[in-house]
């Protein structure tokens, strides 16, 4: 029942009294409305209810998320009942979630669903119980209670039954915006963080090089943050070391991988300039602390801008694609497997003299990705685009690929990442 029933009510003298308690119940509401936290909200809702009722106790019980059980998150009173859990259909406040109305109990001993159980722990005595859902919309919340009335015979009446059910509407959109705010807050808080961690992320990758550095890179995100990752720095003897991965999975605990990984082949590749060797390493490592079955796959090695050669290994992932100078394709495969699964493994290098050609390490978001006719670009795809733009510079090439998989109102099915060498 909302205040406007209750000033409904007041008009057609249906209940005299509450036109004497219209001053307490706005008061109440304007108290609500001033605390929109849930725990503030509902400490100050059960004492003042409990205040003007005149009883000897009261409680606020609320469902859980699962909508099986009521737990007390607030309570006033001689003893504390707070955090007290029972069954959705347990007892008189149960009931009163089963039958959608207020239950006036003015006799708990003559009531079978009574439980005489808190009684019994905390010394209390429970003699008359009056007890009303919360309800929003049609959606269950909880239920008001309160106990033991002090005035006259300590019995519930009529007025007091419709003063509750008034009051639990008040109570009700309480809890309800009070909930609301809290999801607001929270969303907003896992906002910031996955802000934070983009930026992490973005970080993590290499700064963009002059456009005529032999090695490129981009990465965009399906989600917020990303799985996929490259990196690559130039050695003391001006090799350049790169690399190019794919976590399995989506969301944080493939970004918590992913910068795990990225992390461990920017500092033992400073120095461990064996390819096959550093990625053995990096898979022992991350075998100690995969989870949940996670795996990265991962191409890596070292190109030397003097001579054009390319010696890298693959752990798993897509086979890097040779274009040559005359437009003539080669897929280099390997059938390592990747990191993260077993521990021990060893992975072989290949070696590859680009001679003026380009070698393109991708992830499998670009192959999969739609293109405008709504299919999978898949590799063809691919290669009809690097041949459609390969007169550009490496940079510009690679973003007219990815501008043919992201489009305006399109969503990446998955994390696009490219690199080229050459």
């Amino acid at each position: 029942m909302t205040i406007e029933h209750a000033k409904q009510l007041v008009d057609s003298g249906a209940n005299p009294r509450l036109t004497g308690d219209m001053e307490m119940l706005l008061a109440i509401s304007q108290d609500f409305v001033g605390t929109p936290a849930m725990s503030e909200t509902l400490a100050n809702a059960i004492r003042q209810i409990m205040v003007y009722m005149d009883t000897e106790a009261a409680s606020i019980f609320l469902l859980d998320a699962a909508n099986e059980k009521l737990t007390c998150l607030a309570c006033a009173g001689p003893v504390s009942i707070e955090g007290l859990t029972i069954a959705r259909n347990q007892g008189i406040v149960g009931r009163a979630l089963s039958d959608n109305c207020v239950q006036m109990v003015r006799d708990v001993s003559a009531d079978g669903d009574f439980s005489t159980a808190v009684d019994d722990s905390t010394g209390f005595t429970t003699r008359s119980i009056l007890c009303a859902p919360l309800v929003v919309k049609g959606r269950m919340l909880g239920a008001l209670e309160v106990i033991n009335k002090r005035k006259g015979d300590g019995l519930f009446d009529l007025a007091d039954k419709q003063f509750l059910q008034v009051l639990a509407g008040m109570v009700s959109l309480a809890v309800h915006n009070a909930q609301m705010t809290e999801a607001l807050v929270e969303q907003e808080r896992m906002r910031r963080e996955l802000d934070l961690a983009r930026e992490i992320q973005r970080d993590l990758l290499p700064d963009l090089p002059a456009v005529d550095f032999p090695v490129q890179g981009l990465n965009l995100s399906a989600m917020e943050v990303s799985g996929d990752f490259y990196d690559f720095f130039t050695l003391a003897d001006g090799r350049i070391a790169w690399g190019l991965g794919d976590v399995s999975g989506k969301g944080m605990n493939a970004a918590m991988l992913m910068a795990k990984t990225i992390s461990l082949f920017r500092c033992l590749g400073k120095t461990v300039h064996d390819s096959a060797l550093l990625l053995a390493m990096l898979n022992d490592e991350i075998v100690e602390t995969a989870s949940r079955g996670m795996f990265v796959t991962m191409a890596a090695g070292i190109f030397d801008p003097v001579s054009g050669e390319v010696v890298f290994a693959n752990a798993g992932h897509q086979p890097p694609l040779y274009r040559t100078p005359e437009g003539v394709y080669c897929e280099l495969e390997e059938s390592s497997p990747p990191l993260g699964i077993v521990p021990g493994m060893e992975y072989t290098e290949q070696s590859l003299i680009l001679d003026g050609g380009r070698l393109y390490i991708f992830t499998d978001g670009v192959t999969e990705g739609r293109a405008e006719d709504g299919k999978m670009l898949e590799l063809g795809g691919l290669q009809a685009l690097l041949d459609k733009h390969a007169a550009l510079p490496p940079i510009a090439q690679l973003t007219h690929v990815a501008e043919a998989l992201v489009r305006p109102g399109i969503r990446l099915h998955d994390d696009l990442t490219l690199l080229v060498i050459g």
